[in-house]
């Protein structure tokens, strides 16, 4: 079974202090829900092309529906609800090869 992974980027982080209740939340809920980070903040970002070089953020789950399952998730979502206004990034997640 392939796994999942949730890839974000955040193209500019102007408060990382903002971020800090997200954070915490998010990797409770990630943790919670069998999430392994895989890369993230403080990890070295070499961009190409239009890449963002800000932050990148890559956690893995043991499939794709565990890592739907997971956004989806009221642990997650009370984590968004956390992300301050005009917070920007782009998300998504997306099925390994198997």
């Amino acid at each position: 079974m392939p796994k999942g992974y949730w890839v974000s980027v955040y193209p500019t982080i102007t408060d990382p202090e903002g971020l800090d209740v997200y954070n915490e939340l998010a990797g409770r809920a990630v943790k919670a829900a069998g999430g392994r980070l895989l890369a993230g903040i403080g990890s070295r970002v070499v961009a190409h092309e239009a890449g963002i070089a800000e932050r990148v953020v890559l956690i893995e789950f043991d499939s794709f529906e565990q890592a739907v399952a997971a956004y989806e998730s009221a642990a997650y979502q009370q984590a968004l609800a956390e992300l301050p206004d005009g917070f920007e990034r782009d998300f998504r997640i997306v099925e390994g090869i198997d």
